[in-house]
């Protein structure tokens, strides 16, 4: 019996979803229950179902299966914990497991995450399809970007939610920053697909359809690192990313994620100001990205990223700007 035989009689419990008539991408953010992504459906297009054959177990063995058969590198504990191939069919796969993900507080010991993204051969996409169409103007995906600010303060920081921009919390130490973001994620869509990128388990999601990658500064054993969290986030098609606190170690990445395509890219950092919050976070850019222009990127990031400054006198706590 050769190995993609092996492989494919293993995948058949998850090959069920994927085969299905209208599907085009498939999601697992933890055992036990598959996200369904249709094709061609534009509002709330995920769908989900529970299904007790993906068990950790299943998952965990199937990952192994996966790199064994196209002999890639598989190690969770002290390699590499992602696995990235093209299944039988020409469906793309995408997958992480062990202690860098973590759904919720049941996953002591780690997790599994993966996405599959349908290949079909019956699907052909016109001009049209896109929106393309003779004497026609384009289409705008997100006409709230064409509204101007609000003089509102409050009204800013809801629009600015709604249509997608990326927000940076910033503030000194014991001023609320990651109280204020997990209140900013109830404001989010809740049928939003979500990411979060943290070095501990702070950001309290609402939102079902999600997946916590975990990228501990103490306890990192293996090769996982935030050149791999850029190809996996990507890989697993969110709608918004959520990133915890700024570090020199991440901070490269989530500023590339920034730039990425991607709506609602939210993080914090510790700054006094909108001003020094853009400064704290280029500086902390320079030290995996030394060659960047400082001062281009901090006018960049002045036009691509609102700051809520959070400040703090005695026991009272305040926003005193939204950039």
């Amino acid at each position: 019996m050769s190995s993609f035989t092996v492989l494919e009689s293993v995948l058949r419990p998850l090959s069920y979803w994927y085969n299905q008539d209208n599907i085009e991408e498939v999601a697992i953010n933890h055992a036990g229950q598959v996200w369904l992504r249709l094709r061609g459906k534009r509002a709330f297009p995920w769908v989900v179902y529970e299904d007790e054959k993906l068990s950790k177990e299943y998952l965990t063995d199937l990952l192994y299966i996966v790199a064994n058969t196209y002999e890639l590198p598989f190690d969770p504990v002290s390699g590499s914990p992602l696995v990235f191939t093209e299944l039988p069919g020409g469906h793309r796969f995408s997958a992480v497991s062990g202690k860098n993900v973590m759904y919720d507080e049941n996953d002591l010991t780690g997790g599994v995450a993966l996405t599959i993204r349908v290949h079909s051969e019956d699907v052909a996409f016109g001009l049209a399809d896109y929106g393309l169409s003779q004497g026609k103007a384009l289409h705008k995906i997100n006409p709230l970007k064409d509204i101007k600010d609000p003089e509102d303060p409050y009204e800013r920081l809801l629009l600015s939610i709604k249509r997608g921009d990326h927000i940076l919390v910033s503030g000194a130490t014991a001023t609320g920053k990651t109280t204020f973001l997990n209140n900013l994620l109830k404001i989010l869509d809740i049928h939003k697909r979500i990411i979060t990128i943290e070095d501990t388990r702070e950001l309290l999601v609402p939102h079902p359809n999600r997946v916590h990658l975990v990228l501990s500064r103490t306890e990192q054993t293996n090769q996982m690192d935030y050149a791999k969290v850029i190809d996996l986030v990507v890989r697993f098609t969110p709608d918004a990313i959520i990133g915890g606190e700024i570090s020199t170690s991440n901070a490269g990445a989530l500023w590339e994620l920034m730039g990425s395509g991607h709506d609602n890219c939210l993080a914090t950092i510790h700054a006094e100001s909108s001003e020094a919050a853009y400064q704290a976070f280029t500086d902390r850019i320079l030290h995996t990205y030394p060659a960047i222009d400082r001062a281009k990127t901090i006018e960049e990031m002045r036009h691509k990223l609102r700051v809520v400054q959070i400040n703090r006198d005695g026991n009272l706590r305040a926003i005193t700007e939204i950039t």
